[in-house]
């Protein structure tokens, strides 16, 4: 079993707008770089990883780390919003979508690790899926970083 789990879903983006748009974005955990930390990548190649024990304690209840914030929205929804220089940007998520993204990463690592520090890091895509573990140090606390 490969120690790479992607999956390919769709958000809506919440603008300040009347309108939602949804957006493509991939899920992914990659085992052999950190069991305890799961990315986001959003349109345009931005990639956010942050503790993958933020999203499953966002499935109950409001929480906050750093630039991150999860909080379910009804039985159905979960939000996420992102902040960082750029700006904020919030994102509502299927939770049946990351209930199945979340099951299968335990399958992989179950969350019995120390939990990361949830610091989020914000960095372009990779354009691989098995590429080589991040050399980027972790920013401080609310301020993503950038991968070159």
């Amino acid at each position: 079993m490969s120690p790479v789990i992607e999956e390919h879903a769709r958000a809506r983006l919440i603008t300040d707008g009347p309108l939602t748009r949804p957006v493509p974005v991939d899920l992914r955990y990659d085992a052999t770089e950190d069991p305890r930390t799961v990315h986001i990548t959003l349109p345009g190649g931005t990639d956010w990883a942050f503790g993958r024990d933020l999203l499953e304690r966002g499935l109950r209840t409001p929480i906050e780390r750093g630039a991150v914030r999860v909080w379910p929205c009804g039985r159905t929804q979960l939000i996420v919003e992102l902040h960082s220089t750029d700006g904020v940007e919030v994102f509502q998520f299927e939770i049946r979508t990351l209930i199945r993204f979340l099951a299968r990463t335990r399958a992989q690592a179950p969350a019995t690790a120390t939990p990361s520090d949830g610091t989020p890091e914000k960095r372009p895509s990779r354009t691989t899926t098995t590429a080589a573990p991040a050399t980027a140090a972790r920013p401080e606390r609310g301020a993503p970083a950038t991968r070159g």
